[in-house]
Order: C-alpha cells, then sequence, then structure tokens
C-alpha cells in the first residue's frame, strides 16, 4: 500500500493531513523562516539553507529572501538559477527549472491542486501535476505557473501573465491566460 507521501509524489490524489506530510510541510517551514531571516551578506549561510531546503541546488544560484514553499524538496534548479522577492514554490509534485532561469518578484509555481467535483473537493484530497521549465527563460514579475505546465527553452513570460498551458520554445507570452504574442529569433 503506497504511502500518502507517495500518492503526492506520483501526482495522485492524496491526503495532506497525513503526519509525514505535515512533519515535511513544517520543516520546509523552518527552513525558509531561517533563510528569510539571513543577512544579505550571509552567503554561504544562505546557500547551506537553500541546499538542505532545494531537492537540487546548481551553481552560482540566488533566490532573495522571501521565498515561501511547501516541501522544498521537490524544487530542483540548475545553474545560474535567480529568484527575486516574494517567490512561491507550491511543491507537492516536482518543479524543474533549467539553466540560467530568472525570476522577477513575487512569481508563483504551483503544481498542488484539488479535484474539480465540488463533492470530491470537501473531502479533503488533493493532488498535484509538476511543472518544468527549461533553459534560459525569463518569468516576469507576478506572473503565474499552473499546475502541469512546461515552459519551453528561452521563452519569456511577461509580468503578470497566468500560464494555464505549455510554453513552446523561443516565445514571449503574457496575459490570463497567457497567449503567444512574439516569436524570438
Amino acid at each position: 500500500m503506497q504511502s500518502e507521501k507517495e500518492k503526492m509524489l506520483a501526482g495522485e490524489l492524496y491526503d495532506a493531513s497525513d503526519p509525514e506530510l505535515v512533519a515535511d510541510r513544517e520543516a520546509a517551514r523552518a527552513l525558509t523562516q531561517w533563510y528569510n531571516d539571513t543577512d544579505p551578506d550571509q552567503h554561504e549561510r544562505r546557500e547551506a539553507l537553500l541546499g538542505e531546503l532545494f531537492g537540487t541546488v546548481g551553481e552560482n544560484v540566488a533566490v532573495e529572501p522571501p521565498v515561501r514553499c511547501d516541501y522544498g524538496y521537490n524544487v530542483h534548479v540548475d545553474d545560474g538559477f535567480y529568484a527575486n522577492f516574494d517567490c512561491v514554490f507550491l511543491d507537492v509534485c516536482r518543479i524543474d527549472v533549467g539553466r540560467n532561469c530568472l525570476l522577477g518578484p513575487g512569481v508563483h509555481v504551483y503544481t498542488a491542486t484539488h479535484p474539480l467535483d465540488a463533492a470530491a473537493r470537501i473531502e479533503g484530497p488533493e493532488y498535484g501535476k509538476a511543472v518544468e521549465v527549461g533553459d534560459d527563460v525569463w518569468i516576469g514579475g507576478r506572473a503565474v505557473l499552473n499546475p502541469g505546465v512546461t515552459v519551453g527553452d528561452r521563452a519569456v513570460v511577461a509580468s503578470g501573465a497566468v500560464v494555464t498551458n505549455d510554453v513552446p520554445d523561443d516565445v514571449v507570452v503574457q496575459g490570463n491566460p497567457a497567449t503567444v504574442v512574439k516569436e524570438l529569433d
């Protein structure tokens, strides 16, 4: 029989009130609090805390506090990742971010979602869908990536965009829902 954590990681319906998951979220809250309380010159402490919090951290990674996440261990960022202030990662499933990606202030990445059927939703189970961001992507401030989306290489997600569908390589998307407004050379 699968644990609730195994179900969550597999993108299946799971019970978020499971004690193991509650403990994992509390550990992530503690790590983010410690990270968010660091001084700007505490580079080594930030690097160590981010290494504990995130599942994978590449080289030359910078995350401006405050940052928030559900579990942390499902966030995987490659070399050259930068996240500006107030980013949120609801990481019940994997969030994979490629090389040289830039997140503006207040970017939210959601993998967590709930059943559409009201009766099922009221019962409390939830599930997730992984999010993938390619290499060399720029995501503007206050943009939202919804569960299950993939953002292609070298794409630009404009400020305030709400990404509800996959974004191809080499395009600019904007709006709610985000649509392609320009192809890049």
